[in-house]
């Protein structure tokens, strides 16, 4: 079946890596579909989304409706459980053969696993844990971006000389892309020439966790705090106005570092990627560290009471006072609609 999209290359391909759990792909892999898209129209190229496991061949018309022009399928026995030695011989043999000119991988555990071993065996670079991507048009480079330098300022990396370019992406980053059911592409079949004899790990059993995760990055509206909290005890006031909100709590690095609230809870460069529709921050600076983390948020609102905190040059909002003065003032006027009758 053609793409839809009309390329000005058709031998160039950006390809996404696609994460699957149970055979279905997860969020980072079909947000970095929407991006590659946007990618893929400046540098002229067909987005190919690669998709490895067993019985996952009915998920591919999903990844072309989220924006892939054709799903490569490695569908055998073999990949059904992640094993980096298996996954990374069916993609480097497939990368060798068609040639992509971008790689790009959800930084996740099982990414920030397989993509530098990919790149290695590809002899070439590999970008990790990006926040921002972007296409230079006169080289053909991506130029991936992240926190650098202490996380003080933002770098633009870029592999100017080998092939494919790599890169690891944050979930949460992205935009989720909205299907379109009317798109239509190509599925390619990768053949799997692994056996299981000659694998050198084995996986003799599966145990899942019952450990119920802090779910941050689909939350709809989160109520954070920092270092301006003073102790451990400021979060018991914010997860009164979290519950009265229906929120989930978050947190800065310091205050996890501190032993406060446990690391679940961090959003940042080193926690979670967000992207709530409100975001209360409470007594937070705005460190370009937890700023990446928190800035696609839709509607921020900054309690601080230093008015040059660095937080307020990007709220929606901003309240420059105690937030122990503030915090239990909204949780009052919460608790007075709660209990107004409705009409």
């Amino acid at each position: 079946m053609p793409s839809n999209n009309s390329k000005s290359n058709k031998n160039r391909e950006l390809w996404v890596f696609i994460e699957q759990k149970n055979g279905t792909p997860i969020r980072v892999s079909l947000e970095l579909l929407g991006k590659g898209c946007i990618l893929a129209d400046k540098l002229g190229a067909d987005v190919a989304a690669f998709f490895v496991g067993q019985k996952i061949t009915n998920q591919a018309q999903k990844l072309i409706y989220y924006g892939a022009d054709k799903v490569i399928i490695a569908d055998d026995l073999v990949a059904s459980d992640y094993r980096t030695e298996v996954y990374t011989d069916i993609i480097v043999t497939q990368a060798l053969k068609r040639k992509p000119e971008i790689l790009l991988f959800g930084a996740t555990c099982i990414g920030r696993d397989l993509a530098p071993r990919v790149a290695g065996r590809l002899s070439t670079g590999c970008t990790a844990d990006c926040t921002q991507l972007d296409i230079d048009q006169e080289k053909g480079l991506i130029v991936a971006s992240k926190p650098f330098l202490g996380r003080n300022v933002m770098a633009d990396i870029i592999c100017p000389h080998h092939r494919p370019q790599v890169v690891t992406v944050r979930p949460g980053v992205m935009e989720l892309p909205a299907q379109d059911k009317s798109r239509r592409g190509n599925l390619v079949y990768a053949n799997v020439d692994f056996k299981e004899e000659d694998i050198k790990v084995k996986i003799l059993d599966t145990i899942k966790s019952e450990t119920v995760g802090v779910n941050l990055e689909n939350a709809e509206k989160i109520v954070a705090g920092g270092m301006g909290l003073g102790d451990a005890a400021g979060f018991e006031l914010l997860k009164e106005l979290a519950d009265l909100l229906g929120a989930e709590m978050g947190a800065t690095s310091p205050p996890v570092d501190a032993g406060w609230i446990s690391h679940e809870r961090q959003i940042g460069q080193t926690g979670k990627v967000i992207r709530p529709r409100l975001y209360i921050a409470c007594g937070i600076s705005g460190a370009i560290q937890h700023y990446v983390g928190m800035i696609n948020s839709e509607l921020i609102v900054a309690i601080n009471k230093n008015p040059k905190a660095e937080i307020f040059d990007f709220a929606d909002y901003g309240i420059v006072d105690d937030l122990y003065e503030i915090v239990p003032e909204i949780i009052d006027e919460l608790k007075k609609l709660k209990r107004a009758p409705s009409h």
